[in-house]
Parts: C-alpha cells; structure tokens; sequence
C-alpha cells in the first residue's frame, strides 16, 4: 500500500526539483523530505532518487512513479472537494496569496467577509509576486491567487487554472509637485522621455511590463531607482527623484509633495484570481471567490 503523503513528498520533488524546495513547499525540514523518500522507496523496492552533483535527481522509476502521483493527488484533491460539497459548508484552511497592492487594498476586506460568513474556515495569506503565485497555485503549495497583469501584457495562465475577474485598476504617473506637468488633467507616457525614471526590480513581471511600453511609446527610458513596493517609489518621487506609474489600488494615503495626473490613453491593470480547475467545487473556494468579487466590487 503506497502512502499518500510520500506519495506528496515524491510529488514536491518533482515539482520543485530538489530536497530543499520540496521542504520549503511542503513547510517541513530537508531530513523529513529525506526520510520520507527513503520509506518510499522501501516500500517500492526501488531506487526512485539518484545524486547529481551535490542535489538529487529521480530515476526513471522515479519519474514514473511521480507522474502517478500527481494524478493520485489531483484525484484526492476531487474527492475532498466533493466531500466538501456534499457538506455543503466552506470550512477547513485555505492558503492564499495576493501582490502587494491588492494584500492592502483588497484582501482585508475579503478575509473580514469571509471571517464573519464562515467561522469554520481558516485563512491564510501571504504576499507575493503574480508569477510566484501562479507558480504556488500550481504547484498546490496555494489554493487561491489574486494577480495582475496589464492591459497590453497578459500573465500567462498555464492549463488547469481556472480565474474570475476581480477589477479593473487605473494607473497614473506620480511626479513631484513641482514638476512642469504636475498641473495638467491628463497626459501622455512619452510627455516623460527626458525623465528619470523609478521602476521595480529587474526581471519583476511589472517592471517588464513598464520597459515594454515605453520603448512601445518610442523612448528608452532612464532608470534611475528600484524599488518594490509603491509605497516606497512614491517616497522616492516625493524626494523629486523620478516619476513613476502609480496604479490605485491600494494607493492611499499619498506622501505630500506628489501629484498623480490620469493617462491620456487609459493605463490600468487587470485585476483577478486564479485557483485549480480540480478543486473548483470546494465550497471554501466559491466563497472566497465571491468575498474578493465584492471586495472588488467596492473599489470600482
């Protein structure tokens, strides 16, 4: 008889492609994941791992056995959900994530709907970036997402998730108070050609976003901050170092000393939530999906 949660062990190392990272989505030590490989392969009278240099790799039997894995556990997490619907109550823990604007501006809301409506639900959330959380609700480390992508730059969305759109999300340019545009009812990307410019990190989904459209604009823009979160870029163009792309959500309060002006050409983001196409009839997940829609639907 295999046992289901090396059978989740096995599934991890696969996904994550080595001990550590296995550990670190299934929240348990490097030993534990070892040991368990070890019952593992005991019960299947097989060698399922190998070394490579200084990690591991699975074996043919290994990777076969993995692959039966995956669809045992796609098959539970069936099973659970139906179980759940026959209940017919959203209860037990749910695991989500959300980017840093919408952690602040939209899942208090959602998370306080879903505290007072569900009492035997339990919550937990965590920040990050879309492309780490797609990468979560794949892997089963997440059951829900909240992402974003642009209106000219769509997020991959890989097979097997599923989404709901949550809002759409306008976004300005913030410049200093005392910046020749500061006053206008609207303007255009390229009116910043000669700017500098505050962006997020290199490589971050959003940044990219922002060196695509500008170069679409006819400009390379000058770089001359990183930083994260928008909070502390508009920190940084309070202090007149830059102009950056401020979205609204999750905006305020604003730092004196910076005016936001609209987009000519309307920028915005696309706001929504992913989760797995196997554990769409969980009652927790129809309810959290409904909380962040009128959270959502508060905003707009």
């Amino acid at each position: 008889m295999l046992n289901l949660e090396r059978l989740r062990t096995l599934d991890a190392l696969a996904r994550h492609g080595s001990v550590s990272g296995a550990a670190a989505g299934l929240h348990v030590t490097t030993s534990a994941v070892s040991q368990q490989m070890t019952k593992l392969e005991r019960e299947v009278g097989q060698q399922l791992l190998a070394k490579n240099g200084r990690g591991v790799r699975l074996t043919d039997a290994g990777r076969l056995l993995a692959d039966h894995a995956a669809r045992i556990l796609s098959q539970v997490e069936l099973a659970q959900s139906d179980l759940e619907q026959q209940r017919g109550k959203a209860v037990g823990e749910l695991r989500i994530s959300a980017f840093p604007t919408a952690m602040r501006g939209l899942l208090p809301a959602a998370l306080s709907s879903l505290r007072v409506r569900h009492p035997g639900l339990s919550v937990s959330a965590a920040e990050l970036e879309p492309q780490q959380a797609v990468n979560g609700v794949v892997r089963g480390d997440l059951d829900l997402a909240v992402v974003l992508d642009w209106y000219n730059k769509p997020l991959p969305v890989p097979d097997g998730l599923m989404k709901a759109p949550l809002l759409d999300d306008p976004a300005d340019v913030a410049m200093p108070a005392a910046h020749p545009m500061a006053d206008r009812a609207e303007v255009d990307l390229e009116d910043f050609a000669e700017d500098e410019w505050i962006t997020w990190a290199e490589g971050e989904f959003c940044h990219e976003w922002l060196m695509f459209t500008l170069r679409a604009k006819g400009f390379e823009p000058r770089i001359a901050h990183r930083a994260e979160e928008h909070h502390t870029q508009l920190a940084l163009v309070a202090a007149g170092l830059g102009v950056c792309v401020a979205p609204r959500l999750g905006r305020d309060p604003m730092p004196t000393g910076v005016r936001t002006v609209p987009v000519r050409h309307r920028v915005r983001r696309h706001v929504y939530v992913l989760w797995r196409a196997d554990a769409a009839r969980r009652p927790s997940i129809r309810a959290a999906v409904e909380a962040l829609r009128v959270a959502g639907a508060g905003l707009g």
